[in-house]
Order: C-alpha cells, then sequence, then structure tokens
C-alpha cells in the first residue's frame, strides 16, 4: 500500500507536545520496540520538539525505525547496571538506545557523586542518537553539576587533515542554579552539528563558510558536497580538533567502547545511529571547597555576563522557546509527519 503524498515544500502540520510524543512512541513500537524503550525514545524527541532542537526531534525517527527494522539495535533491551567502584557505575545497555540506559544509570550516578563528591558513569553498547543536554540538565536539576561526551561516526577531519577520522563527538554541561533553571549547553566538536548540515541540504540553503569540505577537499558551503564524500570540519581549527580527540579516547579507549571509526566498520549502513558510549560525571557542590556560597557566587559572574546588551546565557533561548511550545505546540515539517506516519501505519 503506497504511502501518504509527499507535502510542498516549507508546508507544516502543527502538533502539541503530547502528540509529538505520542506519534513518536507510536511509531517506535510499530518497528520493533517495547513499549518501555518506545516511551524513553519519545521522551527525548519531545524534549528536542519542546526546545525547538529540530535537528535532534522528530527528524532522528526515521533513523530510529532504519535500525530498528534492520536488526541492530534492540528494541527490548533491559540495560543492567553494575557498581565497578565507589565513584565509577557502569551501565551495559545491552545493545538498546541510549535513553533507557541513561534512565537506568541517573539515580546511581547521583547517589555515588553525593556519597563521593565527584563520579562517573560509563554507558556501553548503546545507540546515541539525540541531544546530550537532557542528561546533564536532570542532574543539574537535582543540584550537580555534570558532563556528558559521546562519539559519533567518523564525519570530523583531524586538524590539517582530509579524511574524517573523528565523530562530531558533542560534550554537555550543567550547572546547578539553586530557585532557578540550570544553566546548560550543549555543543559539537564540529563547526556545526550533523543533523543542522542535513536539515540544511533538506531545505536547500547553504551552511556557513568553514562547515566542512568537499570530496577534494576544497571549503565549501554546500551541505549535499559535505555529505557526500566530503567532510565536517572542527570548531576552532585544532583547538575543536583536540576536544575532538580527547571525546574518542573519553568514551572509546576509556571504557572500553568504540572509537568512532571503529562504530562505522561495525556498521550494516542502515543510516541509524552509531553503536558506541557515553562517559558521564556528575560533582557534588556541597562536597567541595563552598557548599554554601558556590550558587551565589556563580550568579555573580551570570550577571556580569547578561549586563551587556544582546549578551545571554547557554540555554535561555531554549527556555524561551519551552515557554511557548509547552501551550502552542511545535510546527513539524509536514513531508517529514507524512513520512513517519507512513512508517508507523498511517
Amino acid at each position: 500500500m503506497a504511502g501518504p503524498a509527499a507535502p510542498p515544500a516549507a508546508a507544516s502540520v502543527h502538533l502539541s507536545l503530547g502528540e509529538v510524543h505520542a506519534l513518536a512512541s507510536r511509531c517506535l513500537v510499530a518497528n520493533g520496540c517495547d513499549a518501555v524503550n518506545a516511551g524513553a525514545v519519545a521522551d527525548t524527541i519531545a524534549a528536542a520538539e519542546r526546545d525547538i532542537c529540530l535537528s535532534h526531534g522528530l527528524f532522528r525517527l526515521p533513523g530510529y525505525v532504519a535500525s530498528l527494522r534492520s536488526g541492530k539495535v534492540n528494541g527490548s533491551a533491559r540495560p543492567q547496571v553494575e557498581d565497578l567502584a565507589p565513584g565509577v557505575v557502569r551501565v551495559d545497555g545491552k545493545g538498546g538506545f541510549a535513553p533507557l540506559a541513561l534512565q537506568a544509570g541517573r539515580e546511581p550516578l547521583m547517589g555515588k557523586a553525593r556519597s563521593q563528591g565527584i563520579a562517573a558513569l560509563a554507558l556501553n553498547d548503546i545507540h546515541h542518537f539525540a541531544a546530550l543536554w537532557p542528561e546533564v540538565e536532570a542532574l543539574a536539576e537535582q543540584g550537580l553539576c555534570a558532563f556528558a561526551f559521546t562519539a559519533a561516526f567518523p564525519y570530523v577531519v583531524a586538524a590539517g587533515g582530509r579524511r574524517p577520522i573523528y565523530g562530531t563527538n558533542p560534550m554537555a554541561f550543567a550547572w546547578p542554579r539553586p530557585g532557578r533553571d540550570p544553566l546548560v549547553f550543549d555543543q559539537a566538536s564540529s563547526a556545526l552539528a550533523r543533523g543542522e548540515i542535513m536539515i540544511a541540504a533538506r531545505e536547500g540553503h547553504e551552511v556557513p563558510p568553514g562547515t566542512g569540505i568537499d570530496a577534494d577537499g576544497n571549503a565549501t558551503t554546500d551541505p549535499k558536497a559535505i555529505l557526500d564524500g566530503g567532510a565536517q570540519l572542527p570548531f576552532g581549527g585544532y583547538k575543536g580538533a583536540s576536544i575532538a580527540l580527547m571525546i574518542e579516547l573519553l568514551v572509546g579507549a576509556l571504557i572500553g567502547d568504540k572509537f568512532s571509526f571503529e562504530a562505522l566498520a561495525a556498521d550494516n549502513g542502515d543510516g541509524g545511529p552509531p553503536k558506541g558510549g557515553e562517559l558521564m560525571l556528575a560533582i557534588d557542590p556541597a562536597r567541595f571547597g563552598d557548599p554554601e556560597g558556590f550558587a551565589t557566587h556563580a550568579e555573580l559572574l551570570f550577571a556580569q555576563i547578561t549586563a551587556e546588551e544582546g549578551v545571554r546565557l547557554p540555554a535561555d533561548r531554549r527556555r524561551r522557546n519551552r515557554a511557548t511550545t509547552a501551550t502552542a505546540g511545535v510546527a513539524v515539517d509536514a513531508a517529514l509527519h507524512a513520512r513517519i506516519l507512513d512508517l508507523a501505519g498511517g
């Protein structure tokens, strides 16, 4: 049976956040996820749509589905938690999507951080396909400082190179602000996130200079040339490349998981998320040098930063978006919406 006809370009469909979650969950269940895993993934998709982080919302759902249909991802995985050390917990994701493994590891990580002052969570054998900020924000909302790192497929060149070797290798950080929303940032080691380049290619517009090179190694602003045989560039030249290298080591060698090039070698080419690991760190400010005054002291810095007109703190824009989408819902690309309905069985 043929799927729905593709709607005109630039058309959109309005959905409430509840409808986004329900659609994502229904689509995942229809393609091999059990309800628990589907709900956890749908949580991350809905959170991205809520914050108008389109490159990590419903846009990713066809990739999730492809990996389920190909058998690469275990849609019924039950992550296993293992206590490695007083300050280290490990979660074996059992080949599933990352969100459920993250849920399983969150409480143990927080408990160790409060006990030891600082703790680490190693997630292995997972498929991460989302933004990192939801996992660090969840810890900061509980009063902890948090970091998260993960790799991808090899998309990004090393400094001076032309061959993609590193993933976009995102990193996220969250700082608790008692009585306020946490400060959160989430950024790739590449000059532009992969999803943003893919959306630019879909919508037919250029990307900023410095984003990538074509198959011949020439600088280009054509997103299709970057995606088709080209490569992405790290932000800040060799400085961003060094950070990408650091993250490869943290989520590959340190925790016994895959480098980006190893993830590609092990992949089946279905277009879904890579198989690999994630490292999270949590710090309890109450166990460091200024347990009573750390938050007030930090606010002095934030006030200095935002005193200049036009300057905002990281995540402020996402927070403003939340205030709007909570009641107004979101606009979803109509062609994408039609494709998801087709994947969900109509």
